[in-house]
């Protein structure tokens, strides 16, 4: 097997690319020359994109930026790029903290913006949703706040029939927002833990590829995603993993013999869960 050649999809499943200051373009062309072929791209937080949401037209804002680099992403690899979009929970800090909006009236605007992502899955722009709630200590207010937003995003899931992925607090055990999806009528498989460990209860797990996270993922049985969550962020260039890593990690995954594992990560649990054909969409 040489330095590029892998004989297998290879996906990134959450990762975040700047259109405007950030690598780009690049990343993705890192991507595929470690072997990479399939990417989600994940929109930024709208701060991030120099949006301060007042409303729906400013999501659309950010929403549409990654829809454009992400048709670019797609025609630079082997397999393709999808969208997901939605609306980062440590928004909920920065209307409440910074632009002292209640914690209620940030709870409606978020969930607005949850609305307009659901617009474009519907209209087969996106792929899945993103939602979640802050990972920090935050006020009881902002935490019901936080998780009806979050509970909103699930509802929309399953109208819209997408996957839907959570930022979230770390943890092993999110069966009781599992739950919440089912009430929902949302399959709790179709929810995914970004940034998660290799075991948990509750949602599909999108592994942080950590070797010793990997290898335990891998050495079970269970349905299992990886990514980098790779920032793309010039002021924060060691911050989480790059876009070389995936491949790289796939690579050695394959040398330590787990061939199932990689299919099961980069074929049957992407079908799985968001409903996708990585070896179809393989042209090259």
């Amino acid at each position: 097997m040489s330095d590029t050649e892998l004989d297998t999809p290879v996906l990134d499943d959450h990762l975040h690319l700047d259109p405007d200051s950030g690598r780009g373009l690049d990343a993705v062309r890192d991507f595929r020359r470690l072997g990479g072929t399939h990417l989600l791209v994940v929109n930024k937080p709208s701060w991030h994109l120099g949006v301060e949401v007042d409303g729906p037209d400013d999501f659309r804002t950010v929403f549409d930026r990654t829809l454009e680099i992400v048709s670019d992403a797609a025609d630079l690899l082997p397999g393709t790029a999808w969208p997901v979009l939605g609306v980062h929970p440590g928004l909920v800090s920065r209307l409440v903290d910074e632009r002292e909006m209640a914690p209620a009236d940030a709870r409606d605007l978020m969930q607005t913006g949850l609305d307009v992502a659901a617009e474009y899955v519907r209209d087969g722009a996106a792929l899945a949703l993103k939602t979640g709630r802050p990972h920090y200590d935050v006020t009881d207010a902002v935490w019901d706040a936080s998780n009806a937003v979050l509970r909103h995003g699930l509802a929309l899931g399953a109208t819209a029939d997408c996957a839907v992925q959570l930022h979230t607090e770390a943890s092993e055990d999110l069966t009781e927002i599992a739950a919440w999806a089912e009430e929902r009528d949302l399959a709790p498989h179709r929810v995914v833990k970004h940034y998660a460990g290799p075991t948990l209860a509750g949602p599909t797990p999108s592994v942080m590829c950590r070797k010793e996270w990997l290898e335990s993922a891998a050495a079970g049985d269970e349905p299992f995603l990886m990514e980098t969550d790779f920032v793309d962020d010039p002021d924060r260039p060691g911050a989480v993993m790059g876009p070389k890593t995936v491949p790289r990690r796939v690579r050695w995954l394959l040398e330590q013999g787990y061939d199932e594992a990689i299919r099961r990560a980069h074929v049957e649990t992407p079908a799985r869960v968001y409903g996708i054909d990585t070896e179809a969409t393989l042209t090259a």
